[in-house]
């Protein structure tokens, strides 16, 4: 029987107005986040779509069960996101139109490739997750702490769940396609298509979100912009079209409280997470998911985990 549990929280996010940046100590890690809200919430459809079709080719009863909790926990998710979503489109219509450009991608990655496809591109990016996530969930007092309550417990919530099921893409992708290899060969596609999405949701916040609103150049999540840098140092550069290149405000180291060391044992681990023969589950639970997991089965308001007053008076 699969340990998975399915959690049905709400965040309130209708009950007041959600902000753009919601940790003001983090602007650039605030417009990441959005932007990974918008992607939970049009990748999630896609994951529904493909196990539901690859579901009557599974002849392990207790996959088959791991399957369904695995599908039903990403459901959840993507009902949360959606709620984050609708807020920020509310307060910034602009940010409709980036939405529908990303379902638009995976709706049709999921009518124009194959489920084999598909699985791996799910069990690809699932394993990235674990050591990502669990970076995150290492530096949360920096990265969700500081800011609105209701998006910080929103995330900390997913990445609790998405280390809980970390073996279960890759357990339906062995139980249908078994061929770790090609899991491996399509990952650089997985990644290009993932990454492009991202990077063109990312961009467009530039654009759609006016710098008061947003602080920073959103696109600091990729490092700095050295075209531009070497254009406002020597304006000169600026009459060749190479360095005609916009200026959207400040640019944000990204992860500032982070240690480079730990990024790169978390870019180590993103790296590893694609070879044949990783097992995700030999993957030590962090800390806070489980302070996280605890707490909830003890019946604490994880959906206000920094301010909810039960979690207040036991911390």
């Amino acid at each position: 029987m699969t340990d998975l549990q399915v959690r049905k929280l709400r965040f309130g996010f209708a009950d007041r107005r959600v902000p753009f940046i919601w940790n003001e100590s983090d602007p650039a890690f605030s417009c990441a986040a959005n932007v990974l809200s918008f992607f939970f919430l049009v990748i999630e459809k896609m994951i529904s779509a493909t196990v539901h079709e690859a579901l009557p080719t599974i002849t392990d009863p207790e996959v088959a069960e791991e399957a369904l909790a695995f599908v039903r926990q990403e459901g959840q998710h993507s009902m949360a996101h959606r709620q984050h979503a609708k807020e920020l489109i509310k307060a910034y219509p602009a940010l409709q139109e980036i939405l529908d450009e990303m379902a638009a991608v995976y709706d049709d990655l999921t009518a124009t490739t194959s489920v084999k496809y598909r699985l791996a591109y799910v069990a690809d990016l699932e394993a990235t997750f674990t050591p990502t996530f669990t970076m995150m969930l290492n530096n949360a007092d920096s990265l969700f702490a500081p800011g609105d309550d209701r998006v910080a417990s929103l995330f900390l919530w997913h990445f609790v769940e998405e280390i809980e099921h970390r073996s279960s893409a890759l357990i339906i992708y062995d139980a249908v396609v078994g061929d770790p290899w090609y899991r491996m060969r399509v990952a650089p596609s997985v990644f290009h298509h993932a990454g492009t999405v991202l990077a063109t949701a990312i961009n467009r916040l530039n654009t759609h979100i006016p710098l008061e609103e947003r602080k920073v150049d959103a696109t600091s999540i990729f490092g700095p912009n050295i075209k531009l840098a070497l254009a406002q140092r020597f304006p000169i550069l600026k009459q060749f079209r190479r360095f005609d290149v916009p200026d959207y405000g400040p640019t944000q180291k990204f992860y500032p409280q982070i240690p480079l060391r730990v990024q790169a044992v978390a870019a180590l681990g993103v790296v590893r997470s694609q070879i044949p023969g990783h097992k995700p589950g030999r993957h030590k639970l962090p800390a806070l998911a489980a302070e996280w997991l605890a707490r909830y089965n003890a019946g604490y308001d994880v959906t206000r985990w920094y301010t909810a007053e039960n979690h207040a008076s036991q911390g």
